[in-house]
C-alpha cells in the first residue's frame, strides 16, 4: 500500500471527506465530521493512524511490530501503523474498515441516515 492507494480506498467509503486541518502535509480522513484516520505525506515507510477498539488496540501491538500506540492521539483508542511490508493490503483494508466502522456506529441516527444514502 501506499499513500494513493491508501486515498483511494479511504474515499471510497460512504461519507468520508479528506481534510488537511494539520497543514499540508497531514491528511485527515472524517466520517460525519469525525476523524477516523490520519495519515502523514512525509514518514516512510508510510505510516498512519486508526482508530481501534481499546481491547482489540492493545491485541494488535502485542501480536504486530508495525501497530504502535497511536503518535499524537488517545493511544488508548488509536493505533499509528507502519506499512512497512510486515503485513499485507488485505490486513490493512481491515483495520481501516474497523476505524470508519467505529466512528459511523457512534454517530447520532441522523447523521448515520444521511452517510448511508
Amino acid at each position: 500500500m501506499n499513500i494513493e492507494t491508501l486515498q483511494q480506498y479511504c474515499l471510497s467509503k460512504k461519507g468520508v471527506t479528506e481534510e488537511t486541518p494539520f497543514g499540508p502535509n497531514t491528511l485527515v480522513y472524517k466520517v460525519g465530521g469525525k476523524m477516523f484516520l490520519l495519515a502523514s505525506l512525509d514518514a516512510v515507510p508510510l505510516q498512519f493512524n486508526a482508530k481501534c477498539d481499546p481491547e482489540e488496540a492493545i491485541q494488535l501491538r502485542d501480536a504486530h511490530p508495525c501497530v504502535l500506540p497511536g503518535y499524537h492521539m488517545n493511544k488508548k483508542h488509536w493505533n499509528t501503523i507502519l506499512v512497512d511490508g510486515t503485513v499485507g493490503d488485505k490486513l490493512l483494508h481491515q483495520w481501516i474498515d474497523d476505524s470508519y466502522d467505529l466512528v459511523v456506529d457512534s454517530l447520532p441516527r441522523k447523521t448515520k441516515q444521511e452517510i448511508s444514502r
